[in-house]
């Protein structure tokens, strides 16, 4: 799953392609059909008898590091090339709604609201950052939504996480044996290699209110809980072939595979909209999203051996994406879709941005249609072209920094991603 391509963060909004075709415009208050309810449980209690839709979306992104400099604590520059990270995934969704009656709806989701995914060869220039990145997860999501009043439906949900991270980086024996004085350290050049893998499940919630102002008009509210995990792994280190590594490990007890573990959390998200027809041919609509992405203040794996825990300083941002969209029913099979998205990216500085989640701010372009050749099935294909504001990037090494054995890595991020997505969707 990629939330650096798909979204700011690693957030993840590949549940629909009908939402996406309208750049997520609307996403908590349409109520088009059931995949509504991963942005707004309340969606479901709009939608008469049981429904069931599967989406799946390909994310295509790119992220090339340019007019990159490294070196080493030491001042030893690091040779290696530019490379791109990006990673193209897909990501799937199921969901399905039961009407029990006239006031109770029940759903399931199952779906990836957050994930991410980097990787670069071992010979590039930042490899003592990052090589690869990668954080999925998984949602299981019953609700239940209850109508006090024909134009208004409330809706709570529970949130079974499940979460699975990986990440790898290469290790520079080198300038670590260098500065300890072990014979024969070149910086730079014996380079070893870890990963380090871990998961957990973890529970949280989500809510919906969906108001309809008039059969043409309504609005939304969903509210998807913080949902905080301890990740339980591993770690492998693998030594470089000139003993340095073996050498440090042997005097110090340091770089032996041992158990990891690593505190992340998923942050909660409100997600605000207005639907509106216009006629019988036109809609518009709106909305905005806000991420607590400000607990997000540093990452760090601890090892059960006595290696030192590694750590990344964050230090992110809350943030806020809008979004305007526009559906024409051009016929009574065919309705066609359009969508602008400014998104914000929660990284407050470049010093903060790494090449594990080189995020910057993006904009959404989104082209989408719907065929439904029956009452009861129809099928949408979506596409997103996000624009990628270059990103500056300036991790600097000092001797006592979260740096010290990664050196100091400068340069400029060039990026952008296509998001393809296709759903069908059926009404028993």
């Amino acid at each position: 799953m990629i939330g650096t391509a798909g979204a700011s963060g690693f957030q993840i909004r590949e549940q629909s392609a009908k939402v996406l075709g309208n750049a997520t415009a609307g996403s908590a208050a349409a109520a088009e059909d059931v995949s509504f309810m991963a942005y707004n449980p309340a969606s479901i209690g709009r939608l008469e008898g049981t429904q069931i839709t599967g989406a799946i979306s390909y994310i295509d992104p790119s992220f090339t590091l340019e007019d990159a400099q490294a070196s080493t604590v030491l001042g030893t520059p690091i040779g290696g090339f530019e490379d791109d990270g990006g990673v193209s995934k897909f990501v799937p969704s199921i969901i399905a709604k039961w009407r029990l009656n006239e006031r109770v709806d029940l759903g399931l989701g199952v779906y990836a609201p957050w994930g991410l995914a980097t990787e670069y060869d071992r010979g590039w220039i930042g490899r003592y950052h990052a090589l690869e990145s990668s954080l999925e997860t998984i949602d299981i999501n019953p609700v239940i939504s209850f109508k006090p009043m024909p134009s208004l439906t409330l809706a709570a949900g529970m949130v079974a996480q499940y979460a699975h991270a990986k990440l790898s980086s290469t290790i520079d024996f080198g300038t670590i044996g260098a500065v300890n004085h072990v014979p024969g350290a070149i910086p730079g050049s014996q380079d070893g290699y870890v990963k380090v893998s871990g998961d957990d499940w973890a529970l949280g919630y989500t809510l919906g209110v969906l108001y309809e102002l008039s059969p043409r008009t309504r609005v939304g509210v969903g509210y998807r809980s913080r949902v905080s995990h301890t990740l339980e792994g591993d770690a492998d280190f693998h030594y470089d072939p000139f003993g340095v590594g073996r050498a440090i490990s042997r005097a110090s007890g340091v770089f032996t595979d041992t158990g990891a573990t690593a505190d992340v959390a998923t942050p909660a998200v409100v997600t605000a909209g207005v639907y509106h027809e216009l006629n019988d041919r036109w809609a518009l609509m709106a909305g905005l999203e806000w991420t607590h992405w400000s607990e997000f203040e540093q990452f760090a794996v601890k090892f059960k051996d006595n290696t030192p825990a590694n750590k990344t300083t964050e230090n992110w941002e809350n943030t806020l994406m809008g979004s305007v969209g526009v559906n024409f029913r051009a016929s009574n099979q065919w309705m066609l879709r359009g969508g602008l998205g400014y998104d914000q990216s929660p990284v407050s500085d470049f010093h903060y941005r790494t090449p594990r989640i080189p995020d910057q701010d993006r904009k959404w372009w989104s082209l989408g249609a719907t065929y439904a050749p029956t009452r009861h099935f129809d099928i949408t294909a979506a596409w997103v072209h996000l624009f990628i504001a270059d990103a500056a990037i300036d991790q600097h090494a000092t001797p006592t920094n979260e740096n010290a054995s990664r050196g100091s890595l400068l340069g400029r991020y060039e990026g952008h991603a296509n998001i393809f997505s296709v759903q069908g969707a059926y009404q028993f």
